[in-house]
């Protein structure tokens, strides 16, 4: 059996798709069959229109990416009025990535979401290395990401995800705080912050200077803030970063992740999610094992 619960959520295995590598779903549609996923979580949705940050915002680095994209997207009223309507048939969970620069918006945006009956949760980014203002700052300070945590709780009644940064010197005291602060579950890591230089332009390639670092290169970094955070907190971990074979996703949940999101492997394969699932069961048999839940966190 694969199936996983967060929080209230019933997942039909544990894997799920990380915001900003998946679009809305639909672009994906063409190559796998979007109901099989444990659950997909759409990209950074915030108050207003974004635009993003000026090109070139990718880099290619070895073993991963950096990006600078900046949450550009379409804001939370286009996605209610125009995605939504598009995307709310999925048979599989659909989660909104909530991301903002002040808390007013944070809650604006989340109260906005809760009121869509087919979107069962939503993802609290605090973590987005790419802003000039919001995420990062309010992920990397204890108290301010639980004051984040609490102002969304008293509009959000559903399931409510928090992404944590890796930038910060204690992950287990973040999650610890939001635990607190009311989330039914933490997601990490995001990107790790990061920097590319063309040596014959003598300019940093990103627009940004710095962006954010994902791919096969954080990996193990990101396996071993899961395993602390999942020793720390009492409820459900979601791990992701680097995610792009079926070992990769075991790691994480026997180091206490109780299901997995996929970001930039789907950029290089887009049926990878298919893979991981497909992965994990043929491992659970291999092994005799009836239930996924007998080996998260069996570290």
């Amino acid at each position: 059996m694969l199936e996983v619960n967060i929080h209230k959520l019933k997942l039909k295995n544990p894997v799920m798709t990380a915001s900003g590598t998946f679009g809305y779903g639909e672009e994906f549609s063409d190559f796998i069959d979007i109901n099989r996923l444990g659950g997909i979580i759409v990209k950074g949705t915030t108050g207003s229109h974004r635009e993003g940050n000026p090109y070139p915002r990718m880099a290619e680095t070895p073993s991963g990416m950096l990006n600078a994209v900046g949450l550009q997207n379409v804001g939370v009223d286009a996605f209610c009025s125009k995605i939504y309507p598009r995307i709310r048939h999925f048979d599989t969970n659909v989660i909104v990535n909530v991301s903002g620069s002040t808390i007013d918006e944070y809650c604006q945006t989340a109260e906005k979401i809760n009121a869509l009956d087919n979107i069962p949760a939503i993802e609290l980014n605090i973590s987005c290395p790419n802003v000039k203002k919001g995420g990062m700052g309010f992920g990397t300070n204890p108290e301010m990401a639980a004051q984040v945590v609490s102002e969304v709780r008293k509009v959000y009644d559903k399931t409510l995800i928090v992404k944590l940064t890796p930038n910060v010197t204690n992950i287990a005291e973040i999650a610890l705080a939001v635990e607190g602060a009311g989330v039914d579950s933490v997601s990490l890591i995001n990107t790790m912050l990061g920097m590319a230089i063309d040596v014959e332009r003598r300019k940093p390639i990103l627009s940004t200077i710095t962006g954010g670092l994902s791919g096969a290169a954080v990996k193990p970094v990101a396996v071993r803030m899961v395993w602390q955070v999942a020793k720390a907190v009492k409820i459900p971990v979601i791990g992701l970063g680097g995610i792009s074979s079926a070992n990769d996703a075991l790691e994480f949940l026997m180091a206490g992740a109780t299901a997995i999101e996929i970001g930039t492997a789907n950029f290089i394969d887009p049926t990878i999610t298919i893979k991981v699932i497909d992965g994990i069961q043929e491992y659970l048999d291999r092994h005799n094992i009836k239930n996924i839940n007998d080996i998260i966190g069996i570290m």
